[in-house]
């Protein structure tokens, strides 16, 4: 962007990008956070999340730099930009479309963590209908049912097999009408005798009668029957959702068709993120302004801190249902595709500089080996891969175990908004000043410790408030942690590589972490707990904390360059090469004038 006068005006290239990442990370607040929410609700379980989330890092960590770098390649980045955001944005709100595995159970789970908002007029949920289980309906209690009990071997030693139906309704999008059914009651003994037929007592209600029936009349019965199951299963199956992975149950059809939309999703939003931020790094350093690259980062976490609370109100407010089967959780889908469509004017707007110089080829391998090189900076990836692991567990199920407590949208908006700002008010105001008397091992091991006492602390919430105090903590765990590790690392690039090795230990180290942290969380969630999980990951962080700075005072210190010597001893050797030619002239003088001293004394003699 130009003024009139044919200078970059960097202030407007700064106030549009700031735009843009208060817009998207507004929008990006507004769903991610919330997504294992809605996962639960859909009715997967804590391994399923894990996994579908793990897939999530994992797509953003490979496909992110391969699309940035096509972009830049192909000299498109504003198309790709612009097209990642309305694709996300489309896809997301697809995702709608999936249906819950059990209607039900996610109306009693809408129920328990929204005591105030009853789901019928005398509270009744209706019957519990578990998918993950084909036939297996339990109906109400007090419902009447019928049963049979048939007892298929002569003799005096029968056994009784019982077949019960409920005569409560089903939903016919889960399980069609007719199905067998486990009954709850009691049921009476079949009476046998010696004459080869079989009593077969029929209860329903309050009377009952038996019916005597040959032998083969029973057989015939009973084929006739399965028969007919097969019959109603078939039929059920052409109807049912994903009726070509009848195969699988429906919570694992779920899973699958979860799994594809978010990699999906994740996909199409990745690659917007990073070319904006090197479109704008280049175009600032361009300009020799790259100084103003991280005032974007700090507007982005504010769009970030106002989504999550924005949407938590908006979403508290409402209802479990938003119409007859839309549930309330959908706003943050609505909320956030009108962000990412009201970024598009903002990414079209962009400042743009095409470099035509193409970089060296191999600067990400020559960063990984000055990581690897350096003992220091290989302690620093290490801690972004422990804290990347611990920052995607809690992330993911802090919410679940907040909504185990009581806790409603706006808790969680609340909270989320609060650690966001702590870490807005450390880089703006606290970290000018701290790194004149902290190193960044000491900022690093704090940083670990603080991250550990809140994992810590989570484990034994009581309250809906209660998760508050622990995000003030997120200054440390989250701000003053990534700067350090950023600093650590910059000490070791060369000039060209500081953006590369950055990216090795915050984008590598860190999205390994999370990918891997998601997975073992969900594993350990499903067995576990989430208390434990908490735990598990506050022993992990609070011994690092105290380990590292042991270990980083027994490496090898780097020599540090003092700037000020190397740029006195640049003058002196300047000041040294600039003497010379005037000494050598003036011996050149002196010797002439001997030397003609010296003629004039030889001609007077």
């Amino acid at each position: 962007m130009k003024r009139n006068d044919g200078q970059w005006d960097v202030k407007a290239a700064s106030a549009h990008a700031g735009l843009f990442h208060f817009l998207y990370f507004c929008g990006r607040a507004c769903l991610l956070p919330f997504l294992t929410l809605y996962l639960r609700y859909l009715g997967l379980t804590a391994a399923m999340t894990g996994i579908t989330m793990a897939t999530r890092c994992l797509v953003t960590l490979a496909w992110g730099p391969v699309s940035t770098l096509l972009a830049k390649r192909y000299d498109r980045r504003r198309t790709v930009v612009i097209g990642s955001l309305l694709c996300s944005a489309g896809v997301a709100l697809l995702l709608l479309l999936v249906p819950p595995a059990d209607v039900d159970a996610a109306g009693r789970r809408c129920n328990t963590s929204r005591p105030w908002v009853s789901a019928g007029t005398n509270g009744d949920i209706g019957p519990v209908v578990d998918l993950g289980r084909p036939g297996n309906v339990t109906p109400p209690a007090g419902s009447p049912t019928r049963s049979w009990p048939l007892s298929l071997r002569p003799g005096g030693n029968s056994t009784a097999t019982s077949t019960s139906v409920s005569k409560a309704p089903v939903r016919a999008s889960n399980r069609t009408e007719g199905s067998p059914q486990v009954s709850e009651g009691p049921h009476r003994p079949v009476s046998s005798s010696n004459s080869g037929e079989k009593q077969v007592p029929f209860s329903g209600g309050k009377s009952s009668h038996s019916t005597s029936l040959p032998e083969r009349g029973v057989r015939s019965a009973v084929r006739g029957s399965k028969q007919r199951l097969e019959e109603e299963e078939e039929e059920a199956a052409r109807y049912e959702f994903l009726g070509s992975l009848k195969v699988m149950d429906p919570q694992h059809q779920l899973f699958f068709l979860v799994l594809m939309g978010v990699a999906l999703w994740e996909g199409l939003a990745a690659p917007s993120e990073r070319t904006v931020d090197d479109w704008l790094y280049e175009y600032l350093d361009f300009v020799d302004a790259a100084d103003r690259h991280g005032s974007a980062r700090v507007w982005g976490i504010l769009g970030a801190s106002g989504g999550a609370f924005g949407v938590g109100l908006l979403v508290g407010g409402l209802n479990c249902m938003i119409g007859a089967r839309l549930p309330s959780s959908a706003v943050h889908f609505f909320a956030y595709a009108l962000l990412m469509a009201l970024t598009v004017p903002a990414a079209a707007f962009l400042p743009m500089y095409l470099s035509r110089k193409r970089e060296p080829v191999g600067q990400a391998l020559k960063a990984l080996r000055l990581v690897r090189a350096d003992p220091c900076a290989m302690l620093s990836a290490a801690t972004a891969f422990l804290a990347g692991a611990a920052s995607s567990a809690v992330s993911d199920f802090l919410l679940w175990q907040m909504q185990d407590h009581g806790s409603g949208e706006l808790h969680m908006g609340l909270a989320l908004s609060t650690a966001l700002l702590s870490q807005v008010i450390f880089l703006i105001l606290v970290a000018p000043r701290t790194t004149r008397f902290l190193s960044h091992g000491t900022a690093m091991a704090v940083g670990a410790a603080s991250l550990g006492l809140q994992c810590l602390y989570y484990s034994f919430l009581w309250s809906p408030w209660s998760v508050l105090p622990a995000q003030a903590l997120s200054c440390l765990s989250a701000g003053a942690l990534w700067r350090a590790v950023e600093g650590q690392c910059g000490g070791v690039a060369t000039p060209g590589t500081e953006r590369w090795v950055r990216g090795v230990v915050r984008e590598l180290a860190a999205g390994l972490g999370a990918g891997l942290g998601s997975l073992a969380s969900g594993f350990t969630v499903e067995r576990f707990g989430v208390a434990v999980l908490f735990r598990g990951a506050s022993a992990v962080l609070l011994l690092w904390g105290l380990c590292l700075p042991v270990i980083l005072s027994r490496l090898p210190r780097r020599r540090r360059i003092n700037y000020s010597r190397l740029l006195a001893a640049e003058a002196s050797e300047q000041s040294e090469s600039e003497s010379e030619p005037e000494q050598e002239s003036d011996w050149l003088v002196k010797a002439m004038q001997e030397d003609k001293s010296t003629t004039k004394n030889n001609n007077r003699h």
